[in-house]
């Protein structure tokens, strides 16, 4: 039960106020590198192979092509010799492999650019920190090691100033200073925390408590063993909280009392106004409000007969996990995770496009020209993008072992490989 503090929090606080174009800006943020920007920096995208321990650097746009990779854990050693020393940090890492990992350590989930293109900021959820590596030299710029014993997503403020990163086993987000690694504060959130997001401009920061995806209470009726899954809603100047929002309620109050409550990747519209989300084991995505704080509508895709119906079978509770947006805010694309497809769908009347097949599709993000939807097939070991138009596969390149997120950053005009890179 709730507090009476977030009770009147709850009350207090209305959802419109929240807003105000943060989706935009990331897009300007994001895109800095194209056309009529500096010319001494290349937008690109950054791909994080989770279970190696690299990024590959891709163009932006057109046929993806591989441009080079960097070492995401070139302290390896050392970071090994500090976690088998302790008994205590030894459980943690071996219990991140064999849960969340599928048996592999996990090495990058998340990373970001600096705005000068002259690092990449990456969490490490096997080494629970975050550090900034030089894309030029290799080597590391800072470390951050979170509070707990796992590092998860990351979210970047629109003026690329700040990284926020979700320190999974204690409950806890930090935001971090891009440039130095300081700390610029924190807060609490649910159980698990995940996906985070800047809006109304990076006045508000949005983070996504998923609840215990490890544990094996995976049937409806064991629900109650997820732990406490909500959106967490701080200012950003401030670290308070301004705003809960429990999707129980919202989802019981739209009928669906079945549906999980631990919300996946989420969308906004340009305009902030709506909120699209993926929750733990369903096979589509819901409408949220964000002015009337209401569930508006649910769409249901379709599911691939060869997936097993069994739930514990599926990775961190997921069904689909990937979500992203048009740049005009027209069409929704989905990664269909455990049903092997990634498909495009029109905001307007919900329809998807052909399925598109792609083998464990683990995220969903938007070219540098905004025309396609850019998804990792975990599975294959590929990064694809898929015309928004259309709806059909325009590219495919292969990358490391197992790419998970997928960012638009940016490096150097002229930059390669650095040379200790394998």
């Amino acid at each position: 039960m709730a507090s009476s503090r977030t009770r009147r929090t709850r009350r207090t606080f209305g959802l419109r106020a929240l807003g105000g174009g943060a989706a935009a800006c990331a897009m300007a943020v994001a895109g800095a590198g194209a056309a009529g920007a500096d010319p001494a920096l290349r937008e690109v995208m950054f791909v994080g192979n989770n279970w190696e321990g690299t990024a590959d650097v891709i163009e932006s746009r057109g046929d993806l092509a591989r441009i080079g990779r960097l070492n995401v854990i070139p302290d390896k050693d050392e970071r090994l010799k500090e976690i088998y020393a302790n008994p205590v940090k030894l459980v943690y890492y071996l219990g991140v492999r064999e849960t969340a990992g599928e048996g592999h350590d996990q090495y990058v989930d998340d990373m970001y650019s600096t705005p000068d293109g002259s690092a990449v900021v990456a969490s490490r959820p096997s080494f629970a920190d975050v550090v900034s590596i030089d894309v030029t030299t290799g080597k590391i710029n800072w470390r951050f090691p979170v509070s707990g014993f796992r590092a998860d997503h990351m979210a970047v403020s629109p003026d690329g100033a700040r990284v926020a990163v979700s320190a999974s086993t204690s409950n806890t987000v930090h935001v971090l200073d891009i440039a130095t690694g300081a700390q610029a504060g924190s807060f609490k959130t649910g159980d698990k925390p995940h996906e985070n997001v800047f809006t109304g401009g990076g006045k508000y920061l949005w983070n996504m408590s998923i609840g215990e995806v490890n544990n094996q209470f995976d049937a409806p009726w064991m629900d109650f063993g997820k732990g406490d899954r909500r959106i967490t809603v701080v200012d950003t100047a401030t670290f308070k909280q301004v705003k809960v929002i429990d999707m129980r309620q919202r989802l019981d109050a739209f009928g669906q009392r079945g549906l999980s409550d631990s919300v996946r990747p989420v969308a906004f519209t340009p305009d902030e106004s709506t909120l699209y989300f993926q929750v733990s084991f369903f096979n589509g995505f819901l409408e949220y409000d964000v002015g009337t704080d209401k569930i508006t509508r649910m769409k249901t895709l379709p599911k691939n007969p060869k997936t097993s119906d069994d739930r514990t079978t599926w990775v961190n509770d997921s069904r689909h996990h990937g979500l992203s947006m048009s740049p005009k805010g027209d069409k929704l694309c989905i990664a269909g995770t455990m049903d092997d497809y990634a498909t495009v769908v029109d905001r307007a009347s919900l329809k998807e496009a052909p399925l598109v097949p792609a083998v464990k599709p683990y995220w969903a993000t938007v070219s540098g020209d905004g025309k396609s939807c850019v998804i990792s097939e975990s599975g294959a070991d590929q990064v694809t993008a898929i015309d928004f138009a259309t709806g059909k596969k325009v590219a495919s390149v292969a990358v490391g072992d197992h790419p998970q997120r997928v960012r638009l950053g940016h490096v150097p005009a002229r930059w390669t490989t650095p040379a200790q890179v394998p």
